[in-house]
């Protein structure tokens, strides 16, 4: 399913106005059903699906492992995909009452509690950066990002070691990419730990939890982070970056990780 389209459109400038037409990003309504269940509809981008599901079953702790996935099945039209466990377990009844909207970006859902956060170990990773090598990866993001320069509609996210960006995805919504992120690196096998999340959004306390349950030890982004956000990154053991942008950046915890000409 293709991710944008085209409509007609009035283009308005100081010169005046004409008739013409803009690409426009596509949303779509995803109903995502566990073992039967109906538990979440996402709003999202109408591509990678299936990372998208597992992804978001995985940040929430209902799928650890590919090997507990016994069927996925996707119904890009209607808009649903169908995941089946090997153990039918009854999630949904268990996390109805814990459910809230998260912040912004495609009306992101959630399961999180206070228990998450006070669950969560501290990540110890000796992983190290070069600013030069965050500036490179921001770069290399937008240049991936191809919808978001088309339609200016989109949110980018990326999975990187120190000198590259492995796993890439686009969404209308930030906590979607980042769930694409992490659903294709389970599905195919790609280990998240002494890695790093970029991403071009909003870094906020469900984000940073997503990502410290793999073990990731730094994420960085163009954007802000939120006082939570920072708080949280601080007490797990975190590197946060904001605002990547030209040649600086604002590291607002654990930045021993990060190294520059004087270390």
């Amino acid at each position: 399913m293709d991710s944008v389209k085209m409509f007609p459109i009035q283009r308005v400038t100081k010169e005046g106005k004409n008739d013409t037409e803009d690409l426009v990003t596509r949303e779509l309504p995803l109903t995502i059903i566990l073992n039967n269940q109906e538990l979440v509809t996402l709003l999202c981008s109408p591509t990678d699906l299936k990372y998208l599901a597992i992804g978001f079953l995985s940040s929430e702790g209902l799928v650890k492992s590919k090997d507990e996935i016994k069927k996925i099945t996707i119904d890009d039209q209607r808009g649903v995909v169908r995941v089946e466990t090997e153990e039918d377990k009854d999630f949904a009844s268990e996390l109805v009452f814990k459910r809230f909207i998260t912040s912004g970006c495609g009306r992101g859902a959630s399961f999180y509690s206070a228990a998450d956060v006070q669950g969560q170990r501290k990540i110890e990773s000796q992983m190290r950066i070069s600013a030069p090598e965050i500036l490179a990866l921001v770069k290399e993001l937008q240049n991936r990002s191809k919808v978001y320069r088309t339609t200016g509609g989109v949110h980018s996210a990326g999975l990187c070691d120190s000198t590259s960006i492995l796993v890439f995805a686009e969404d209308i919504g930030r906590h979607n990419a980042i769930d694409k992120i992490f659903g294709q690196s389970l599905l195919e096998g790609i280990p998240t730990e002494d890695r790093a999340i970029i991403t071009s959004g909003r870094i906020s306390s469900e984000i940073l939890l997503k990502v410290a349950k793999r073990n990731i030890p730094v994420i960085m982004s163009r954007s802000a982070p939120t006082d939570l956000g920072v708080r949280l990154a601080d007490e797990l053991g975190i590197t946060l970056i904001g605002f990547v942008r030209g040649k600086r950046m604002n590291v607002y915890s654990h930045e021993w990780r990060i190294v520059t000409d004087g270390e």
